[in-house]
């Protein structure tokens, strides 16, 4: 379509293969750098042999995990970032700025006192539940004024909800004496990731990029105008459901294994449209990419620059993040677009 904007400088494939070579090259660096230093030798062993040695046996059952988390959450945000902006049309949305981390964040500190018995996968289930709730409450804010959802009206509606059920969390925490084990949870980072937590939430995640890319070419005219979708014959409101189950799965997923983890979604998105344009379809397969690619470095980053002592993740996030939402803010979310 001529309305949208395409980069055509190099073809598409060629910038997703740059994209997936600078993956793995963040990939390689994140499984050699860390406290414990290790070589590349070592992790090729730890992937390729057999072989069981102190820092093979390291690397396998600790690094190992942690980084497979953070290619997967850093998709996932990502993913469901951008989808949130081509649905809303709004160039700060975000999971975490319309109140799905709020939400599974709020599930989640309910199922621990209500539920404490639950395992992994309830803890699960109940972020997945959270974040649709957060949503429902967002939109519904949204949509209270005639006029329908204009970005300004959601990105309030999101910080009123967000700070309501982030407060809710927080006394729940408190009343029931669980504040400590909710904040583990919630801390925002990758630390004692293991995989039979992967084993529960990797398939949530593939699901969600799955639903997102397959309804990609119908985002894109979503994204552009909402009576040219219908003009053309599309299911709107069956599209829009499908891709918000997408976000929920994402989202949720996110928040059950590493916590709150804002500005993911709002960043990789825009950065990525400055490279690929604006059509969805070549837009989802990037940021996953991309989002992936972020989260090695910064978790790679929080393991290294204070070692052997962690910095958290979510910080490392949050300082990268902040400036670039007040740049996007600044400019009326057209710097990238």
């Amino acid at each position: 379509m001529n309305m949208l904007k395409q980069k055509n400088n190099l073809p598409f494939i060629m910038k997703f293969t740059i994209g997936i070579l600078v993956f793995l090259s963040s990939f390689i660096i994140a499984m050699v750098f860390g406290a414990a230093d290790t070589s590349v030798k070592e992790v090729w062993f730890a992937l390729t042999s057999t072989l069981k040695t102190d820092t093979i046996t390291m690397i396998r059952e600790i690094r190992l995990p942690r980084e497979v988390a953070a290619i997967f959450v850093g998709a996932a945000l990502a993913v469901s970032g951008a989808i949130m902006q081509g649905l809303t049309r709004n160039p700060l949305a975000d999971p975490g700025l319309l109140g799905l981390t709020a939400g599974a964040n709020t599930a989640l500190a309910l199922t621990i006192a209500l539920y404490p018995q639950a395992g992994y996968l309830g803890i699960t289930i109940a972020c997945f539940i959270g974040a649709a709730a957060g949503v429902i409450m967002v939109f519904g804010i949204g949509a209270v004024k005639r006029g329908g959802f204009s970005p300004l009206r959601l990105v309030l509606a999101g910080a009123a909800v967000s700070a309501f059920l982030y407060a809710v969390a927080e006394g729940i925490g408190l009343y029931f004496k669980i504040s400590k084990d909710v904040s583990m949870w919630t801390a925002g980072g990758l630390m004692g990731t293991t995989w039979s937590q992967l084993e529960i939430i990797v398939p949530f995640i593939i699901i969600g990029i799955f639903l997102a890319l397959f309804f990609s070419r119908q985002l894109t005219i979503l994204s552009l105008n909402e009576e040219v979708a219908i003009g053309l014959g599309q299911k709107t409101t069956l599209i829009k459901i499908v891709l918000l189950i997408a976000i929920i799965l994402l989202a949720g997923a996110s928040v059950a294994l590493v916590g709150n983890m804002a500005f993911i979604g709002l960043m990789v998105p825009h950065i990525v449209r400055m490279v690929v344009g604006t059509d969805y379809r070549f837009i989802l397969p990037m940021s996953a990419v991309i989002g992936s690619t972020f989260m090695l470095l910064a978790d790679t980053l929080g393991r290294t620059i204070n070692a052997p002592y962690e910095t958290p993740l979510y910080a490392i996030v949050a300082i990268l993040g902040l400036p670039f939402f007040l740049f996007i803010v600044h400019r009326g979310g057209k710097v990238l677009s």
